[in-house]
């Protein structure tokens, strides 16, 4: 790259940059101002008057622990299943070889170019004559295992040497233990990248619990938020809704900075560029 053009391309970056950290840094503004402010000045990124009113009135408001505690166990649900389908799934089909196996494939590829809306109201469907209307399972588990995670690990998988797998196998072990001792211990990246995207599936979702919770015991963070932040007279709290936009994204954003490093590993060693 030239010595002209290398200033051109940095300074793209940082614009690019910049604006996507924009909307981010007018949430935390909105935060910390009132809601007088924030309809007076709505376009404004630093607040007029700093005020922390908004979080105290977010952590007062009935029901907020109960919608950390569902977002929590849903997303430990959802990680926990991703990770063990994921990792036994994309194993078999990079290293095992069966009868189906290309056609198995295929099915998880077709399953991933499928919309969540298409098979939206059957999977609501089957989830209420399971019994399962108004429960966290029946958030948590149709995000469980998804497709996506099972083509991470497969991908990944295809990256670990034959040769370490045979030579586990001359040695006496099982396909189990190849799988526990082995592969998993090398899967670390992989397993990071999965941890991450399935928990930003859960943690962000609010169509599918809004439409499974059918009562304040069951909300999650996103549809508790949405729920307690309207005022009287239909009116929006944007204070308080910014506010719990910004505790819903502190979670995420100390999860990516711990495997931020096994995240980027994980998406190389897969071919995802």
């Amino acid at each position: 790259m030239s010595r002209t053009a290398r200033p051109v391309m940095y300074a793209a970056l940082v614009l690019c940059a910049l604006l996507t950290m924009l909307p981010f840094a007018w949430g935390v503004s909105g935060s910390l101002r009132s809601l007088d402010e924030i309809r007076s000045d709505p376009g404004a990124l630093l607040p007029h008057h700093l005020t922390f009113g908004n979080f105290t009135r977010l952590f007062e408001t009935q029901g907020f622990g109960r919608f950390v505690v569902n977002s929590v166990v849903v997303a430990l649900i959802v990680v926990t299943g991703n990770i063990v389908a994921a990792s036994a799934a994309g194993y078999a089909l990079a290293k095992l070889d069966f009868a189906g196996r290309r056609l198995a494939f295929g099915a998880v590829m077709a399953a991933m170019m499928v919309p969540f809306t298409a098979v939206f109201v059957t999977q609501f469907v089957i989830t209420v004559d399971l019994g399962l209307a108004d429960t966290l399972a029946g958030i948590a588990l149709p995000g469980a295992a998804l497709p996506l995670s099972v083509f991470i690990m497969r991908q990944y998988a295809l990256s670990v040497p034959d040769e370490l797998l045979e030579a586990a196998r001359i040695d006496g072990a099982g396909e189990f233990r190849i799988f526990f001792r082995i592969f998993l211990p090398l899967a670390g990246p992989a397993v990071a990248t999965i941890t991450i995207m399935s928990f930003l599936n859960s943690w962000n979702n609010f169509v599918w619990p809004l439409v499974v919770a059918q009562s304040m015991s069951t909300y999650t963070l996103p549809v508790g938020l949405a729920a307690t932040s309207q005022a009287a007279a239909h009116v929006t709290d944007y204070g308080l809704l910014l506010a719990g936009a910004i505790v819903v994204m502190l979670p995420v954003l100390v999860l990516f900075l711990f495997l931020q490093r096994y995240f980027v590993q994980g998406v190389a060693g897969t071919g995802l560029r």
